[in-house]
């Protein structure tokens, strides 16, 4: 799902950034802190918009189809157009 929500970015033309927490020294730390954040296990991808917590990729696609995905990039000064 990760795949899904950094290629709708990128079709955005969207800059988007990673955090692996395989990768991270507290890494199961965050993903716990995740979890109880998101409600559920695994929490990724979490996906984070202007330091915001949007939610997993369920959340990410709803708000593109609602069409309430872009304005809020733009709030966040994430897209331009």
């Amino acid at each position: 799902m990760c795949h899904a929500v950094k290629t709708l970015f990128s079709e955005l033309g969207v800059s988007w950034a990673v955090c692996e927490l395989d990768k991270e020294p507290r890494g199961k730390d965050i993903e716990k802190a995740l979890a109880r954040m998101v409600g559920r296990t695994p929490p990724v991808p979490a996906v984070f918009i202007g330091g915001k917590l949007v939610g997993p990729t369920d959340q990410v696609m709803a708000l593109h189809l609602g069409g309430k995905l872009k304005p809020l990039l733009r709030e966040a000064g994430a897209l331009w157009l």
